[in-house]
């Protein structure tokens, strides 16, 4: 079985996956290639993916591929979304677009949606008819969810939004947005709630496509919600358990991350080995310098401790015994290994690589916000330290 890289030492142990998997995976990395590479320029230069990948991805089976058959799904394991994970952090593109839609918003209504919100949105989640966006973050809030000032107020059968929202990945695209808000402003943590809300709703508003440093194919918005009424048949899940549902997905979600993050860094490697095995200083190829050979070795190991690990963690994940402990350990790792490869490897690019001709310089910049999003690095230490 061979992993989006070639490199034995980067293959995940026997067992992990199976054949399924494997024709699974030949499938999305042929998809990819011919259908997302060739258009990762222009996508970037409009700041956002068409609609049409989505349904694409949809055609492909690429989206939500854990969602049960009686869903609209083909019934897979998260090893499924791992391999797009992947696959698609290795094709340079960025992580995000699609991770945020399968792994996060189809996790959330399937863990805790009732029949009636599965059976409605979840089909158009697997086809691409329906984009998910996550509505979490606040001006001013960063990563302390507690302190959210979006209210959800109840009038009769129906909670009145109000609030802004802001880093929404997807936020020009999606039209099916998980929104965070609190029911109960005097309760805290147990005073939030988690609120389904389509695009099309009246006083939904979005802000303009934030401009960012990196990720640029990426939307990325402000949420304004003035007045919006949603029906309580829209709240998921139970009205103050928001804040423990969040929690509860975040091991899956920092693992996806982890798992993007390695298979970026593993990219970034193998684009630097081709590169100085070819570049030539001072009448010698790169490579032949003993600090190129000693900075690659390096890199080389880091990353094959980088997969054990991650791999491990999704074993763990798939018995459903991943922590919050691990899902953290495993973010703040391979996230903060991925900022350091794909400097190393800048640098070994030369002047070459800061040009945007090359794709060493937009994983550079794309590389940046991992640490961020998903919970900082600070917070990654906070959450580990606490079990110390």
């Amino acid at each position: 079985m061979t992993t989006a890289g070639q490199l034995e030492s980067f293959n995940p142990p026997a067992g992990l996956f199976d054949e399924e998997h494997d024709m699974f995976r030949d499938a999305v990395r042929r998809f990819f290639n011919e259908s997302v590479v060739p258009h990762i320029d222009d996508w970037e230069k409009a700041g956002q993916v068409p609609l049409s990948y989505f349904t694409q991805c949809g055609e492909q089976g690429v989206l939500c591929p854990q969602v049960p058959e009686q869903y609209g799904g083909p019934g897979g394991d998260f090893r499924f979304n791992a391999i797009v994970a992947e696959e698609h952090a290795y094709t340079t593109l960025g992580p995000g677009s699609i991770a945020v839609h399968s792994d996060i918003i189809a996790g959330y209504l399937l863990a805790h949606g009732n029949e009636e919100q599965k059976t409605e949105w979840l089909p158009k989640m697997v086809s691409g008819e329906a984009i998910g966006a996550v509505a979490m973050t606040e001006p001013n809030t960063g990563s302390d969810l507690q302190a959210i000032r979006t209210t959800a107020v109840r009038y009769g059968d129906d909670y009145v939004v109000n609030g802004t929202k802001t880093f929404i990945s997807n936020g020009q695209n999606a039209n099916l947005f998980v929104v965070v808000a609190k029911t109960d402003s005097t309760l805290g943590a147990k005073g939030i709630s988690l609120f389904i809300i389509e695009s099309d709703t009246t006083g939904f508003g979005r802000g303009r496509n934030l401009g960012k440093i990196g990720l640029k194919s990426q939307d990325t918005s402000e949420i304004i919600l003035d007045d919006v009424r949603v029906p309580k048949s829209n709240m998921l899940g139970d009205e103050g358990s928001g804040f423990g549902y969040l929690m509860t997905e975040l091991p899956q979600e920092r693992l996806a991350i982890a798992i993007g993050a390695m298979a970026s860094a593993r990219k970034a490697y193998e684009l630097t080995a081709e590169y100085v095995k070819e570049r030539k200083a001072f009448g010698r190829k790169v490579i032949e310098f003993q600090n190129t050979r000693f900075k690659m070795a390096d890199m080389k190991t880091r990353i094959a401790v980088g997969h054990a690990w991650i791999y491990r963690c999704l074993e763990q994940h798939l018995r459903g015994e991943l922590t919050a402990e691990e899902g953290a350990m495993a973010k703040l790792w391979t996230t903060e290994l991925q900022g350091d490869v794909v400097d190393e490897c800048l640098q070994l690019f030369g002047g070459y690589g800061y040009m945007q001709e090359y794709p060493i310089g937009r994983m550079y910049a794309d590389a940046r916000v991992q640490r961020i999003y998903g919970g900082t690095s600070e917070i990654m230490r906070e959450i580990i330290g606490r079990t110390v």
